[in-house]
């Protein structure tokens, strides 16, 4: 302790840099006697601010490296430099930055400072988070950039990169005053609003990726703006996915190092840990070391993901799945009722996986995910709507020979929905409705009038819209009521499907058997018409009026051709 106190005399630098040399000599030589390491610590930490000599600071820095590396004293010296105030100052920066270890000993400090952040991230969830996880963060960055630990920083890379990830995961949305800051640790300076757990956590991650000549991935995640997704409450697990495919594409080894440490990371801490290491691994799956993988370790847990409660973890089991591109048939129940599910991300993937499945499936899976498919025609979520029509129709394509009766009547069934939707306002969903009704058609050997494919809307080509509802009205005769169907879209909340119905409704009263029509009765047909009558929207109300005025003129009076030919067959028996 005499040796520190003289570390303080400012006025003789000549004593300070023989107080350095001894200090350094007596820790080299006696370090297994010292028993006061924290006391020892506690000084060189209060009396760094005060020594200027370049010379003499190496030498205390080396003095504390030599306490660090060894394994005694590893833990002690951490936690003294992990108990200030952060971010550090440039002097504890210092510290951390020229830590001069022997190439051995290197990896048991970085392992050991990495531990201490794990450890929080096992820890149940908390109120507030540890302290000791922002500063290991912040001590991390600046090992990093400080690069005397390389070869370490090298051999833990995925250890390292998997932990910060997860820290940045539990850093979202919270501020320094989220944090559980050891009394009497800010008496001098308040914590800083300016800085954030999240802040330490990336800083920490970009250094580790440019320090580990991941620079191909820094610039992958800053184009794209991985950063930004990655720090964001919704979207963390986006960030994640680019950083995993970033890293399979630029730097395979590596990618499949991270891969084998994530079997053992899925099981450990809370949702976040999990979710990250889940999203990390299940993006990793599409290398070719995964097949190498148990099925226990992938297939068995996707099964059990996509019935857990977290919504999250049931899109990370179909993402999985969907990557993993082997025998999953097993998994098919599982898969089809994913379409059911409310999330939009869950129902396209479940989507994105059948496409891969549907022509190995059995009759029965296929018609029930059709049956499934087909209430999800009209969803207003307009990718959702887009695709499960692209399932229906390669499920349609996939129906084998002996099947095909059976079938039948949902391809039926889906016809006017298909017609009515190739008007809808989106034109991805009407492009797609059209060529899913095209497989339609083929199914049941119809061969569609080119006015179908037309890009102009029915109410400004009703020529067009005649020939197409006289085709389907022939076709569909006898075997589904097509004018009845129609009439439920009528209701439909988008504009163009509500107006493509009742013009269609006027045109199938005018073109149908008129005495079925009066059979079948027209009451509810004219009260669902005149509830559109004070519809706001001009085009619908004037087409209404026209088809109202449809179908109380054929339901009052047979077709005029009708008329004509019992007139002649009257005239003729006269005549005879």
């Amino acid at each position: 302790m005499t040796t520190f106190d003289t570390l303080k005399n400012l006025n003789h630098p000549c004593i300070q840099r023989s107080a350095g040399e001894l200090l350094l000599t007596l820790a080299k030589n006696a370090e297994s006697r010292f028993e006061k390491v924290p006391e020892i610590m506690g000084v060189i930490c209060a009396q760094l601010s005060i020594i200027s000599q370049p010379r003499v600071r190496q030498q205390i820095i080396n003095t504390v490296s030599l306490f660090i590396s060894r394994p005694k004293y590893t833990d002690i010296v951490l936690s003294f430099l992990l108990c200030h105030p952060v971010p550090y100052n440039r002097h504890l920066a210092e510290v951390w930055r020229m830590l001069a270890v022997e190439l051995p000993s290197t990896t048991w400090i970085l392992w050991r400072l990495l531990r201490k952040l794990q450890k929080c991230h096992n820890e149940p969830a908390q109120e507030k988070m540890a302290y000791v996880a922002v500063a290991a963060t912040d001590a991390l960055y600046e090992v990093f950039l400080g690069n005397r630990l390389r070869a370490a920083t090298f051999r833990l890379f995925p250890q390292l990169l998997m932990t910060l990830l997860i820290q940045i995961h539990h850093s979202i949305g919270l501020t320094m005053s989220d944090v559980d800051i050891p009394s009497g640790l800010y008496t001098e300076q308040e914590a800083s609003s300016e800085v954030t757990p999240l802040c330490f956590a990336m800083q920490a991650t970009k250094t580790l990726l440019l320090r580990t000549c991941c620079l191909q991935e820094f610039n992958i995640m800053e184009k794209n703006k991985g950063w930004d997704l990655l720090g964001g409450k919704d979207c963390h697990l986006q960030g994640v996915f680019l950083l995993a495919n970033a890293l399979l594409e630029r730097n395979r080894l590596l990618a499949q190092k991270v891969m084998y440490l994530l079997v053992p990371f899925l099981n450990r801490g809370n949702d976040k840990h999990k979710l990250t290491s889940a999203g990390f691994f299940v993006e990793l799956l599409r290398s070719p070391v995964a097949k190498r993988l148990p099925s226990i370790y992938s297939v068995a847990r996707f099964k059990d993901w996509l019935q857990d409660g977290n919504h999250l973890f049931r899109i990370l089991g179909l993402r999985g799945l969907y990557n993993l591109r082997e025998d999953i048939k097993s998994l098919l129940p599982y898969i089809v009722d994913s379409l059911r599910e409310t999330d939009k991300k869950i129902v396209l993937s479940a989507i994105q996986i059948l496409l891969q499945l549907v022509r190995t499936m059995d009759f029965t899976t296929l018609a029930a995910m059709m049956r499934t498919l087909f209430s999800l025609f009209g969803d207003v979520r307009p990718d959702v709507h887009r695709f499960s029509m692209t399932l229906f129709g390669a499920a349609i394509k996939s129906v084998k020979n002996p099947d095909k009766k059976s079938v039948e009547k949902q391809v039926l069934d889906s016809l006017v929905p298909l017609l009515l939707y190739s008007q809808d306002e989106n034109d991805a969903v009407a492009e797609e409705s059209k060529r899913v009704l095209t497989i339609c058609a083929q199914f049941l050997k119809w061969k569609l009038p080119q006015e179908v494919y037309s890009k102009d809307p029915w109410h400004i080509r009703p020529t067009e819209a005649g020939t197409i509802c006289r085709f389907f009205e022939k076709k569909c005769k006898g075997k589904i009521n097509i004018l009845e169907q129609t009439l439920i879209y009528s209701k439909n909340p988008k504009l163009p499907i509500r107006r493509s119905a009742v013009l269609f409704v006027g045109l199938l009263s005018k073109y149908m058997d008129h005495n079925e029509l009066r059979r079948m009765g027209t009451d509810r047909i004219e009260d669902d018409l005149r509830d559109l009558l004070c519809d706001p929207e001009p085009s619908l109300c004037i087409i209404t009026s026209q088809t109202l005025l449809l179908v109380q003129m054929a339901s009052a009076e047979p077709k005029p051709k009708q008329r004509v030919n019992w007139l002649q067959k009257l005239m003729g028996r006269s005549s005879a």
